[in-house]
């Protein structure tokens, strides 16, 4: 595999192009506990902009040191403003990497909301990594 590229990075964390490997990635810092509603809707929607000028079919989410409050999230906007960057770019596979104990992790992969493509839960990362090099039509965990 070829190195990978740090396409972005500031306080909140960084993108990091795995071209070879054919996958995107979020790696969240744990500065995200101060990270406001606000500042993590742009931190997305430029990343789903990176995303769709990419082209890559895996996306992966290292949320594992992501600490910002959940009820700051809106899926809502994010189905809106976020997923059809990533239609439009050809993800194929979306995992996320979650600390372990979290709830979702190992549940089947499966599309949500308005998006073309599955995504799954790890608490491992080579697991997420694997299931992410697999064929697009091999959708288990």
């Amino acid at each position: 595999m070829g190195a990978a590229t740090y396409v972005y990075e500031d306080r909140w964390g960084a993108v990091i192009d795995h071209g070879d490997a054919g996958y995107v990635e979020i790696r969240w810092y744990d500065s995200t506990d101060a990270l406001s509603a606000d500042e993590f809707q742009q931190w997305l929607a430029a990343f789903a902009r990176q995303v769709e000028r990419l082209r890559r079919p895996g996306i992966l989410v290292d949320a594992t040191r992501f600490l910002m409050d959940p009820a700051k999230m809106n899926s809502e906007w994010r189905d809106a403003n976020v997923i059809p960057h990533y239609n439009a770019g050809g993800v194929k596979k979306f995992a996320f990497l979650m600390p372990e104990g979290m709830p979702a992790v190992g549940s089947p992969p499966e599309v949500e909301g308005p998006a073309r493509f599955p995504t799954a839960y790890f608490a491992r990362r080579q697991q997420a990594l694997d299931w992410l090099a697999a064929r697009t039509s091999d959708l288990r965990a």
